[in-house]
């Protein structure tokens, strides 16, 4: 059997299609109401993507999910218990290797009314753990993965999506967050064990408003350090944008301008830390000084 849906995930809208289960199951409990029957729906697809078995003897002995789009596999397959994981990055992949109408950085995007926070970060940085605990804490979670900045401006739209957790941060969100929706755990995926946290229902309802960008914050997880802040100046915030956008150099000037003017117009901190609530404060105090 093949499942199909539609999924309008503001700025985008997916047409998805798998024959597992279990990622028909993932997609209808982390995004809810967003989930459409096609039959339901009339407007434009943005991008179909679609996980599918392998063939062959493969399929019958040692079923494993490909992801494709277009005809394009940038995976190899995984396990078909990793599936869930696997439609998450295939649509993080998509979207930042074939959208050119927003300036893509890496990173976490939160906001307190219409003032953001932008977080670039590498993997194991903590970002997406720091992204759960904010967005559950007076926070509107914009992105745990992607910041999309329309060019020459401060304004970043939202892709509210659900936050990705991994190895000892499934634990810490489990207790922060007894009664959310999580997914099950894709176990032993390349970057270890992987749970996926469903968004608060006040982000996904302020899914479609964006916010201007008044901080940008490259965050370290480090359980020695109740909380280090480190002023970045102008030129060192634009080396750390650069360093984690996916697309400026493709789009050339507009790129280039857009992330010199965030890095001009925005408070740049490192911050070493192991006290969620304190970074809460210390960043409470950045947008509310705007």
């Amino acid at each position: 059997m093949t499942y199909r849906f539609i999924l309008s995930c503001a700025p985008y809208t997916f047409e998805v299609s798998t024959e597992f289960t279990n990622v028909a199951e993932f997609l209808r409990t982390l995004y809810g109401s967003r989930l459409i029957e096609p039959a339901h729906y009339h407007g434009f697809i943005d991008y179909k993507v679609s996980l599918s078995n392998t063939t062959g003897m493969r399929a019958l002995v040692k079923p494993q999910a490909r992801f494709l789009f277009e005809g394009i596999e940038p995976f190899k397959p995984f396990s078909v218990q990793q599936g869930h994981a696997l439609i998450e990055w295939g649509l993080n992949w998509v979207v930042s290797s074939q959208e050119f109408s927003y300036v893509i950085i890496h990173a976490a995007v939160l906001a307190k009314g219409d003032k953001a926070i932008v977080c670039p970060a590498l993997s194991g940085s903590g970002k997406s753990t720091l992204a759960a605990y904010l967005s559950r804490n007076g926070w509107r979670l914009l992105s745990d993965e992607m910041a999309l900045i329309s060019p020459n401006s401060s304004t970043v739209t939202p892709f509210v999506r659900p936050i990705c957790l991994k190895n000892h941060s499934i634990d810490l969100a489990k207790r922060w967050f007894p009664d959310a929706f999580f997914s099950k755990v894709a176990v032993n995926t390349h970057k270890g064990d992987v749970i996926h946290l469903r968004p608060d229902p006040h982000s996904i309802e302020h899914s479609t408003t964006p916010a201007q960008v008044v901080g940008v914050i490259f965050p370290k997880y480090n359980q020695d350090t109740f909380l280090d802040v480190y002023k970045i100046d102008k030129a060192g915030c634009f080396q750390g944008l650069t360093q984690n956008a996916f697309n400026y150099g493709i789009l050339g000037k507009d790129g280039v301008s857009s992330l010199i003017n965030i890095a001009e117009t925005s408070q740049c901190f490192e911050i070493h830390y192991n006290d969620m609530a304190e970074v809460n404060r210390f960043l409470s105090e950045v947008v509310e000084g705007e």
